[in-house]
């Protein structure tokens, strides 16, 4: 048998807290055993993913690289929706140039570890 005395639900406790005459709990709170906060920290982790590299950064790690120092200056890799990368890009002549290399950058960005599955580029201007 363990050395810690077993709880009473609400019900019971009012119960006694009646029969000594003081007033009972009638709020909608719960008590509940505490936990570990560590051990919390590292569910919500896992759960959102918090530590986990996404495809949207290590896109953006390497979007230098794949459309060059001067393009990248003016456009944005924002998200990966349905397998479509969402660009944000900022100067006109910079869009029209992703435009025409569009296939070239897909085939770099299928290279990263991740994106195999991309599908297409969406420009946008923003």
């Amino acid at each position: 048998m363990s050395g810690e005395p077993k709880e009473f639900s609400r019900e019971v406790e009012n119960l006694i807290a009646d029969l000594r005459g003081l007033p009972g709990e009638n709020s909608g709170l719960r008590r509940r055993p505490t936990t570990d906060l560590a051990k919390l920290i590292d569910a919500l982790l896992i759960k959102y993913r918090i530590n986990d590299d996404s495809v949207e950064h290590r896109i953006r790690a390497k979007w230098a690289e794949i459309v060059g120092t001067a393009n990248a200056a003016y456009s944005h890799a924002v998200v990966v929706e349905r397998g479509q990368l969402l660009v944000l890009v900022s100067h006109a002549v910079v869009r029209q140039e992703l435009f025409h290399h569009r296939l070239d950058i897909l085939a770099k960005l299928r290279g990263i570890p991740g994106c195999e599955n991309l599908k297409g580029i969406h420009l946008r201007a923003g």
